[in-house]
């Protein structure tokens, strides 16, 4: 069988939206430069693009034209190698998919503990936000949603007050031990970010729930998030205006 007609079976049998690159395809060095040719033409004649340099994927159509790659396809590699937690997805995917906000955006946000360069891969954007707690997939979402409270300000397409609403049903839904992790995680956020994780997890779970936060606050501090008492009562105890 020749190499063509290996690589074309290989990309038949890929998924639409399956961002692949030239280690998917185990090749012999002597037949790289036969992959790297037949890669180029199916990008010439429509039936692959090209992300970015070394990157490909079949391109999915719908009844509104082509669609783009999903994030996960995008930046995967910078979130996972060889079953080991890189990085995970935050910032305005995390927002549409947490129910805060419904706009889409190019700008892909990753949170990972080394600070990285910002990156570009085809039309995405590619942001690195540093995470001061360790990554593990079982506190992925509890990140994401610390994120959208340090961030608050940032959320496309939602008032800061239509968000902490958002906010507080998302914390109302919390197990037990994920309340426990949320205050432990909380805990190496900026000051303003544990304030108002504290503030909205003592509405949640009613007075001292958050103390652990409080504690670890300056009570002389204050911070300024144009927020009310209607949506945040206690707002006061924590010095938030």
């Amino acid at each position: 069988m020749k190499v063509t007609d290996i690589i074309s079976d290989k990309i038949n049998r890929l998924p639409v939206g399956y961002v692949f690159t030239y280690n998917d395809f185990n090749t012999k060095a002597e037949n790289i430069e036969a992959l790297t040719k037949a890669l180029g033409r199916m990008v010439k004649d429509g039936r692959l693009r090209k992300l970015s340099p070394g990157r490909f994927y079949k391109p999915r159509q719908s009844d509104f034209g082509e669609l783009k790659p999903e994030v996960y396809q995008v930046v995967k590699d910078l979130l996972e190698q060889n079953g080991k937690i890189m990085g995970y997805l935050t910032g305005y995917s995390a927002y549409n998919e947490l129910g805060l906000t419904s706009q889409v955006s190019n700008i892909i946000q990753v949170g990972t503990n080394e600070l990285k360069k910002n990156i570009t891969r085809g039309l995405f954007k590619i942001r690195f936000i540093k995470q001061p707690n360790k990554i593990t997939k079982k506190n992925i979402l509890l990140l994401r949603i610390l994120d959208a409270i340090r961030f608050i300000k940032e959320i496309p397409g939602a008032s800061i007050e239509q968000s902490c609403k958002t906010l507080i049903i998302l914390i109302k839904n919390l197990n037990k031990q994920d309340r426990i992790a949320f205050l432990r995680l909380a805990k190496k956020y900026n000051p303003a970010a544990r304030a108002l994780a504290g503030a909205i997890f003592e509405i949640c779970f009613g007075k001292k729930s958050a103390d652990a936060v409080y504690k670890t606050l300056n009570p002389s501090s204050e911070y300024k998030i144009d927020i009310s008492e209607n949506i945040l009562p206690n707002k006061q105890k924590w010095n938030i205006l």
